[in-house]
């Protein structure tokens, strides 16, 4: 058995580990797959006899590799960077959109948008360190800081996945429930129960990216809306509540890719005014983090 056949084994088995590292640095699992197949590549390169732990190596390589794929897509602004490069190394079926849906799901779609937001060097550190436990010493040698540092860029992170609310826990305790009790009625397809937390003179406004064809830039009416919001109860399985500038509000992330953003005034235990928001200016402005579990 040859060098190449004796780490194809044990690197299958590091596999999946390298690919949820990888997932949840870059949010994209095609690009997850490119940064693992990378990695095998550089091993394939590297003396292996040297290494002692071949999945904590591994790792280190995958978190290097997705640091350098973050650092183009924020310089280039560009929603993926394709990683060029093949090896005959058996390599998993490419999961099919569903599959990568029900993955960002299992992530946290809310948590994948934040994610998204972070600087690359913050966004390392804190999946590395908080989601992998890694320790802050080999995080600093990826993101080349001091350990000290590294643990700054995940405490500065975490706060921004945390947020802040702009509002008292009670708050957004009621207004939590209000947001879950519509999402619920959306996917459900519940006409009524929309309406029962619409305020029946709702006022709901729609920024020009995401006016549909033949759509009103402006709804008013509890009944109105809610029948328009019908039409797109397939697509709530992608909404999940959110803060949205200290309030909690809703965004809807298919396969964890940010698409539109709805922003609310609540009283009463109605929603009395909604914002969608679409064009990708204003998304990109938008202070979002994630609400913690109940």
């Amino acid at each position: 058995m040859n060098e190449r056949d004796r780490l194809a084994e044990p690197f299958e088995e590091s596999r999946p580990h390298l690919r949820s590292v990888a997932y949840r640095m870059l949010g994209s699992l095609s690009e997850a797959d490119d940064a693992v197949q990378e990695a095998w590549l550089r091993l394939s390169r590297a003396d292996a006899s040297e290494v002692d732990n071949l999945k904590g190596w591994l790792t280190t390589v995958v978190a290097r590799v997705c640091l350098d794929m973050l650092r183009s897509r924020k310089s280039r602004r560009e929603e993926s960077l394709e990683v060029q490069g093949s090896d005959p190394v058996p390599s998993q079926k490419r999961i099919d959109p569903e599959q990568e849906a029900v993955l960002a799901d299992s992530v946290g779609l809310a948590l994948l948008v934040v994610l998204d937001t972070l600087d690359p060097a913050e966004r390392l550190s804190f999946v590395m360190h908080d989601m992998f436990d890694v320790p802050f010493e080999e995080i600093a040698r990826v993101v080349g800081r001091s350990p000290a540092a590294a643990r700054q860029l995940a405490s500065r992170a975490r706060r921004r996945v945390r947020g802040q609310a702009t509002i008292s826990e009670a708050d957004v305790s009621d207004q939590r429930r209000v947001v879950d009790a519509f999402l619920t009625a959306l996917r459900a397809g519940d006409f009524e129960g929309l309406l029962a937390v619409l305020d029946p003179n709702v006022v709901v406004r729609v920024d020009a990216a995401g006016e549909g064809p033949g759509g009103a830039r402006e709804v008013r009416g509890a009944e109105n809306w809610a029948r328009g919001a019908m039409a797109f109860s397939r697509g709530a399985r992608s909404a999940r509540a959110a803060l949205v500038n200290g309030i909690v509000g809703v965004v809807l992330a298919p396969r964890g890719r940010l698409f539109r953003v709805l922003s609310f005034r609540i009283s009463g235990g109605r929603i009395v005014e909604a914002e969608v928001i679409a064009d990708p200016e204003r998304l990109r402005q938008l202070d979002l983090a994630v609400l913690s579990d109940r």
